[in-house]
C-alpha cells in the first residue's frame, strides 16, 4: 500500500510540474509562430503582403498563427494569440496573450488551420483590442484589408477601426473576423510574466517580459515598421 501511495504521489507530482512547462512551450510555439508570419507577411520578398502604408498607420498588430475550426462550412473557430500596440516613443509593447473564438472565420473545409493578422488602425480599435475583451463588429468597425505592398486606400475598407488579413496554404487574402470574441489569454499571461498582468498595462508598454521568444517577436513588429515607413 505504501508503494502504490508513493507512486500516485510522484505522478500527481510530475503532472503537476509538466503543467506549467507544457503552457510555456505553448506560448513559445505561439510567439515564434507569430513571428514567422509577420517576416512572411511584410518582408521585401512579401508582394501580397499587408500595405507598407496600412503597416506604418497601425496602431496595434494582433497575429493568430493558428486558428481551427471545428467542422465543414461555417461552424465553431478557436485560436490563441499574440498582440502589441505602437507606443508614444515609436517603439512597439511587450506581448500580450489572447484567445479567440466564434463567429465565422471564412469558409474553410472542416480542420483546415488558417492565421491571421488583425491591425487597429483607429484609436476605436485600439482602445477595444486594449479591453482585452470585446467582439469584432460589435461597435467596432472591421474590414477584410487590402492585399499588396503598395496598396492604396480605397472606399472599401478606408476608415475601418480594424483590418484583417488570413494566411492559409501559402496564401495571403484580407479576412472578415466579424463576429469573433477575443479575450485576454490569463494562463498564457502568467506563464509569460509569472503574475497576472491586466492587458491594457501589457499594451501600454508597463511589462517587461525576459523571454526570447517575446524579444523577437517584437523585434520583428519594430523591423518590419522601420521597413515600412519612408525614410527609414
Amino acid at each position: 500500500m505504501n508503494k502504490t501511495l508513493t507512486f500516485l504521489t510522484m505522478g500527481i507530482f510530475a503532472a503537476s510540474v509538466s503543467l506549467p512547462a507544457f503552457a510555456q512551450d505553448r506560448v513559445d510555439s505561439e510567439l515564434t509562430q507569430a513571428t514567422q508570419i509577420i517576416q512572411e507577411m511584410t518582408g521585401p520578398q512579401s508582394t501580397a503582403g499587408i500595405p507598407d502604408s496600412i503597416l506604418r498607420d497601425s496602431k496595434c498588430i494582433a497575429v493568430i498563427p493558428k486558428l481551427l475550426k471545428a467542422g465543414f462550412g461555417i461552424g465553431g473557430e478557436h485560436g490563441n494569440g499574440i498582440a502589441t500596440c505602437k507606443l508614444e516613443n515609436g517603439r512597439w509593447s511587450a506581448p500580450a496573450p489572447f484567445s479567440m473564438s466564434g463567429g465565422s472565420f471564412g469558409l474553410q473545409i472542416g480542420g483546415e488551420e488558417v492565421g491571421y493578422v488583425m491591425l487597429a488602425m483607429t484609436d476605436q480599435g485600439m482602445q477595444a483590442l486594449m479591453s482585452g475583451h470585446f467582439k469584432v463588429g460589435a461597435g467596432v468597425n472591421a474590414a477584410a484589408g487590402p492585399v499588396g505592398r503598395d496598396a492604396s486606400a480605397s472606399a472599401g475598407w478606408k476608415g475601418a477601426a480594424l483590418l484583417s488579413y488570413s494566411r492559409a496554404k501559402g496564401a495571403y487574402a484580407g479576412a472578415t473576423l466579424n463576429g469573433t470574441e477575443l479575450n485576454q489569454d490569463h494562463d498564457a499571461t502568467k506563464q509569460l510574466y509569472d503574475k497576472e498582468i491586466p492587458f491594457d498595462t501589457i499594451l501600454k508598454g508597463q511589462a517587461h517580459p525576459s523571454d526570447q521568444n517575446a524579444t523577437q517577436f517584437v523585434h520583428t513588429i519594430n523591423r518590419a515598421v522601420e521597413h515600412a515607413t519612408p525614410g527609414q
